[in-house]
């Protein structure tokens, strides 16, 4: 991941209603959940979550596909996935016993 791609991910995230979803779309893998039912879950208009979910998408950290009438969204965990590794490639700067309990505290979810 580059530099500007993290800034842009960062960035999509760093507004409470987008990590909300961000979070909600989470808990809800593999399955997902239609965008409606997202903004009826936040009580968020639809229109302003279609927003959201854009912003999302683009910056690689929710994916959407077609099932039937709806658009189902999930979360991108290899959007996330990229995002933890960049932020934690350089880690601890050759001493990987200081990050040894970030590493298990990822371990056990992903």
């Amino acid at each position: 991941m580059e530099t500007e791609t993290a800034i842009a991910t960062l960035g999509a995230l760093a507004q409470g209603t987008r990590l909300d979803v961000f979070r909600l779309l989470v808990r809800h893998e593999p399955d997902g959940m239609a965008a409606g039912e997202i903004a009826r879950s936040l009580t968020v208009p639809q229109n302003t979550m279609s927003a959201h979910l854009a912003i999302l998408a683009r910056a690689g950290v929710v994916r959407s596909e077609r099932r039937g009438r709806l658009i189902v969204y999930r979360a991108d965990l290899d959007g996330l996935r990229a995002l933890t590794l960049f932020l934690v490639r350089d880690c601890c700067a050759g001493a990987p016993e200081l990050c040894a309990p970030l590493l298990a505290e990822l371990s056990p979810c992903c």
